[in-house]
């Protein structure tokens, strides 16, 4: 692998206002080299912005959820390092990327997680409340891999990644704060009704990952 090489993962459905912006900072990072939008069964426009944005699309047949988007996004890259980028970022610059991924490629920790700072007051506060829940992230591809269920957890995901850290205490993890950064609310996206319905959805499947027990060997 490059010194400085890693694959950059979007998962996306239903993204297409925000999608081509997150690709082109992307593909302006030293990270251009393989950048992928796994569009998870998008009903939209998503496919076609990012591809005409410059990324590498794989698309998947239905909607499966973010961790199996994840899942195949790692299966499909070209380096052993991934870094996640959520599709509905706003703000994201070209730092960004290097302040998350950084730490990973010196082998100062074994995953990073990104937390707004100094974007919208509301997703701020979110991230400092519930920071397992950020969608940013870069991680070796084998630790990724190897999450309990990982392609059958939809919201969940984040949660499912820091309980597998959590679990085993010889992996790192390191919090990266991210100024500026902030993302498209799903009432901003879906309107007040079906945005807070789509919310306590997350919600639900999140707790479902919080009580579910990983088996032990």
């Amino acid at each position: 692998m490059k010194p400085l090489s890693l694959s950059v993962i979007i998962p996306a459905y239903n993204e297409e206002r925000t999608v081509a912006d997150v690709v082109r900072a992307a593909l302006a990072s030293p990270y251009r080299d393989d950048v992928i939008v796994i569009n998870d069964g998008s009903e939209d426009q998503t496919a076609a912005q990012a591809q005409a944005a410059g990324a590498r699309v794989l698309e998947l047949p239905e909607n499966r959820g973010k961790g199996a988007a994840m899942k195949a996004g790692a299966l499909a890259a070209y380096y052993p390092a991934l870094l996640f980028l959520d599709a509905d970022l706003i703000g994201l610059r070209p730092e960004h990327l290097v302040h998350l991924a950084t730490p990973l490629l010196e082998n100062k920790a074994d995953m990073t997680v990104g937390i707004f700072e100094q974007g919208r007051s509301t997703t701020d506060l979110a991230q400092l409340v519930a920071p397992y829940l950020s969608g940013q992230r870069a991680i070796r591809k084998e630790i990724l891999l190897d999450v309990y269920a990982l392609a059958d957890t939809r919201y969940g995901v984040e949660v499912a990644l820091t309980r597998h850290f959590r679990d085993r205490p010889h992996l790192r993890s390191q919090a990266v704060f991210l100024s500026g950064l902030t993302h498209r609310m799903k009432e901003e996206k879906l309107g007040l009704v079906e945005g807070f319905k789509a919310r306590m959805k997350m919600y639900w499947e999140v707790g479902s990952v919080i009580l579910d027990r990983e088996p032990r060997d």
